[in-house]
């Protein structure tokens, strides 16, 4: 699992946001706590169902900067989802690379079209606690509900204005959250992968920008992480953004069954 592990890092990295009001809302800042606030936005989007998601991550090291984009659908009740994701052009430019389906589930992210010798009618499964970054980083996409999950560890947060994200009236928020906390709060599914990207990030302190509507539901969550690419010493920047959106859109997702999963060995890109 650990040459699994490694093959996505140096497939999604190898191959190679702030807000813009429109109309803003005017208003002081509201009177709950904003630390408070924030850290209940995991529990807010689990009473919402699902909704649509957009990715975008961006890695940066030396003078190498690429990004990754997703879009799909997650059901926050299951915590399943299903992404399709897009890795940046190769430096060559030769060719269009194929989109990479992915599907997020409790403890596991499941990969097709993933390459390196994988058939093209077969699934990658990861063990999401086997990974360093807990999945934070590591398939190109956050999990739209481990995001929010990171935000039960909120340790600073401040509250920055009243603006709007794609139309809707959000509050705009800034702090930091620390990994290890969310881990010892997060649900019972987000645990062992916080954990280990508690240990396996640069730093377990993680800053962050999030607007939350008048529901407290994330409509945009931006994260800033670092983390130590294989054998690499510098460190790579990484900010991760989610925007949530069309909140009760249908979200079926269905988990490969166990024969189309690919049991072999994959090779590192």
């Amino acid at each position: 699992m650990g040459v699994v592990a490694a093959g996505v890092v140096g497939c999604l990295w190898g191959t190679g946001s702030g807000c813009a009001p429109s109309g803003a809302v005017t208003g002081g800042p509201p009177a709950e706590d904003a630390v408070e606030v924030v850290a209940k936005a995991a529990d807010a989007l689990v009473e919402a169902g699902s909704s649509k998601a957009r990715t975008s991550m961006e890695m940066a090291t030396g003078g190498t900067r690429v990004t990754i984009r997703g879009e799909g659908v997650y059901d926050f009740g299951k915590r399943l989802g299903r992404l399709k994701v897009v890795l940046p052009e190769d430096p060559a430019g030769a060719s269009a690379r194929q989109p990479i389906t992915e599907l997020l589930a409790p403890g596991a992210l499941y990969m097709k079209n993933r390459g390196a010798g994988v058939p093209a009618d077969k699934w990658v499964r990861v063990d999401t606690a086997t990974l360093s970054d807990g999945n934070l980083v590591t398939g190109g996409v956050t999990d739209p509900l481990a995001a929010a999950e990171v935000l039960r560890g909120t340790r600073t947060a401040t509250f920055v204005k009243r603006t709007e994200v794609a139309g809707t009236a959000v509050r705009h928020y800034r702090g930091t959250a620390d990994l290890a906390v969310a881990a010892r709060k997060a649900g019972e599914a987000d645990r062992g992968p916080l954990r280990a990207a508690a240990k396996g990030f640069a730093t377990a302190e993680v800053p962050f920008d999030v607007f939350l509507d008048d529901q407290g539901r994330i409509r945009k969550i931006r994260h800033r992480f670092s983390f130590v690419n294989g054998q690499q010493e510098t460190p790579v920047a990484v900010a991760s953004t989610t925007l949530l959106y069309d909140f009760g859109a249908p979200a079926n997702v269905r988990l490969p069954e166990p024969q189309d999963i690919y049991a072999g060995r994959i090779a590192e890109e």
